[in-house]
């Protein structure tokens, strides 16, 4: 199983960044960061990258439920959702997949949410 899904879409990089952030809500989805990939590499190393972010994805109530479970599950949390500018118009986002990552811990409750965690990103997934 891979452990993140991903699709590339025709739609402009700005663009796809509001689109998936307004899917990511309607999934019950917030987001807690945004990390510009692209900025951070230029002004630490004075590297030109292609355009990259990374959204911290954040369900509260799937969160709250996972930190029930496992107080140190915060380790692994928020839920990464990328948006990448392939170039050619092609813009890539990708998203964790929860499911793949929390059976690596071994307990049921957590794997419970991380596969509804994982049918919300594949619903956004679906709708791009």
């Amino acid at each position: 199983m891979e452990y993140y899904i991903s699709k590339t879409i025709s739609e402009d990089f700005e663009k796809a960044i509001e689109h998936v952030t307004e899917l990511l809500a309607e999934e019950g989805f917030g987001i807690m960061t945004e990390i510009d990939v692209r900025a951070t590499l230029k002004k630490k190393l004075d590297v030109d990258f292609k355009k990259y972010i990374i959204l911290g994805a954040c369900n509260p109530n799937l969160a709250l439920r996972a930190f029930q479970a496992d107080d140190k599950i915060g380790t692994l949390l928020p839920c990464n959702v990328i948006v990448i500018d392939q170039g050619d118009g092609q813009t890539e986002v990708a998203a964790m997949n929860a499911s793949t990552l929390m059976n690596q811990i071994g307990n049921p409750e957590l794997n419970v949410l991380a596969l509804e965690a994982t049918k919300r990103l594949k619903r956004v997934m679906d709708k791009l």
